[in-house]
């Protein structure tokens, strides 16, 4: 592929970024319900304990690094080549599949950087939209196992990605979108591909449905009863759907919305997965009901405190799949995206795409470490804490562990220098309560003028640059 076409699809990662965030940024809804089953409810309160996760876009997309998928869906947002044809374009995309060879596979090394962020569950992409499922399944041979990568020992990738990220402890989300842009059952190569639905009305083909209907249920059977404990099925494509769910919040997408359903069985699927896997959460994003154990808002934080299950999806780069260029946050700015995130009820989901070979970027390793730097000595106000009634004020978010403390968490603006009085209202501390300062271990002098809790700092604290993204105060109130 030409150095001009590259480039062009490279602007077209930042169209699919746009359109992405506009189709799931969704505002809160009072529609949650909780789960009945015991054991779905243990298992969530145990995924709310671990406040902070990674997802992992890895495909076809990776080896030329563009934006995941959405090059294939002909919508009026998206912009391909005018060297091509868009038949030759889905052509040349399908074709990936015979140049994708991660020999340089690591799924060690995501695991034990995820691990060393401070990251407690993740969740792996085993199929996006284009089809190319990431496992060995039976059901097509558009896998990454049956390509060049097929002699490879770890050729079933998602097995060998799900058994590192266990043996560091993390509970396991396997992400899998309803719709697949390669399957015959889902755009049929008799007719054109419009957009990102089926490309057949199907109330007049009803059997081909249901073929497809069969196909996505094999395949998440497939990850259920193939590759060990799974805690998560994530499940994303918000757009197939029962047409009775499609609300106004759906349509505000800005994507066609067919007068029929697309719907595949969630049901019957969630039941068969919950034989295999007891208590797994389902996670159907944005068809609010029964299966859908958490919300999952992309690209933003809510404005204010849900009393319900979330978790904020946030790339770490503008793509959530590898993009060479990409500029990255800094770590400073996930670290106050936690805290926020973590004081309004939520779970930080961040992501990350590794390269085309099967490892991750230097620099994004290096943000993960520093991010690791802040929780392996803060954690005890991000992890296994619930939100207070006050939990923020002004830059000072608070958060509160289960034996009872309060942890006022100041995040510091990047760049700037510490003060040497640090001061909130709100979750004031009682007469003689004493307050450490998590970063060193020691106790902080503090004062309440009228509901003002202003706390000094050490005086050597401001010498250490490892404490600037937000520091940490844990008392008793």
């Amino acid at each position: 592929m030409g150095k001009v076409l590259l480039v062009l699809i490279l602007i077209m990662a930042w169209a699919g970024r746009l359109q992405a965030q506009e189709e799931n940024d969704l505002q809160p809804s009072n529609a949650y319900e909780w789960p009945e089953d015991p054991l779905v409810s243990t298992k969530l309160g145990r995924w709310q304990d671990q406040k902070f996760g990674i997802i992992i876009h890895w495909g076809l997309y990776s080896v030329p690094g563009i934006v995941e998928s959405w090059a294939l869906c002909s919508e009026p947002w998206m912009d391909r080549p005018d060297s091509m044809t868009y038949c030759e374009f889905k052509e040349w995309y399908w074709g990936l599949k015979d140049e994708f060879n991660p020999v340089n596979f690591d799924p060690e090394q995501w695991a034990k950087a995820a691990r060393g962020a401070g990251m407690r569950y993740v969740v792996f992409t085993t199929k996006h939209h284009d089809g190319f499922s990431m496992f060995h399944t039976k059901q097509s041979d558009f896998d990454i196992a049956s390509g060049p990568f097929a002699s490879n020992p770890k050729a079933d990738v998602a097995k060998y990605v799900f058994d590192a990220f266990r043996k560091e402890g993390f509970m396991i989300g396997a992400y899998f979108s309803k719709p697949d842009w390669h399957s015959p059952y889902y755009w049929w190569p008799k007719y054109a591909t419009p957009d990102r639905n089926p490309n057949y009305d199907i109330r007049k083909y009803p059997e081909r449905w249901e073929n497809f209907k069969t196909f996505t249920f094999n395949q998440i059977s497939e990850l259920m009863h193939g590759y060990g404990q799974i805690d998560i099925l994530w499940l994303d494509g918000g757009w197939v759907r029962p047409l009775e769910t499609v609300t106004e919040e759906v349509r505000s997408w800005g994507a066609r919305i067919p007068d029929w359903s697309q719907e595949v069985d969630i049901p019957k699927i969630a039941e068969m997965a919950r034989k295999t896997q007891p208590g797994i959460l389902v996670v159907d994003r944005t068809v609010h009901g029964p299966y859908e154990n958490y919300r999952t808002p992309e690209r933003r934080i809510p404005e204010e405190k849900l009393d319900y299950p979330w978790e904020s999806c946030i790339p770490l780069g503008d793509n959530w799949g590898y993009v060479p260029g990409d500029p990255l946050k800094s770590s400073t700015e996930i670290i106050h995206q936690l805290i926020e995130i973590v004081a309004k009820g939520g779970s930080l989901l961040l992501g990350i795409g590794p390269k085309p070979d099967g490892t991750i970027d230097k620099p994004v390793l290096q943000i993960m470490k520093e991010i690791g730097d802040w929780t392996s000595v803060n954690g005890k106000a991000i992890y296994n804490t619930r939100t207070t009634e006050v939990y923020r004020n002004g830059n000072t978010f608070f958060t509160q562990s289960k034996d009872g403390s309060i942890n006022a968490i100041v995040s510091i603006p990047e760049g700037t220098k510490l003060p040497k009085v640090l001061e909130w209202e709100g979750n004031v501390p009682q007469k003689g309560t004493k307050m450490k300062l998590l970063g060193t271990g020691e106790n902080v002098k503090w004062t309440n003028d009228s509901g003002k809790v202003k706390v000094y700092l050490p005086d050597a604290l401001p010498e250490s640059s490892g404490y600037y993204p937000a520091l940490v105060f844990s008392y008793l109130k």
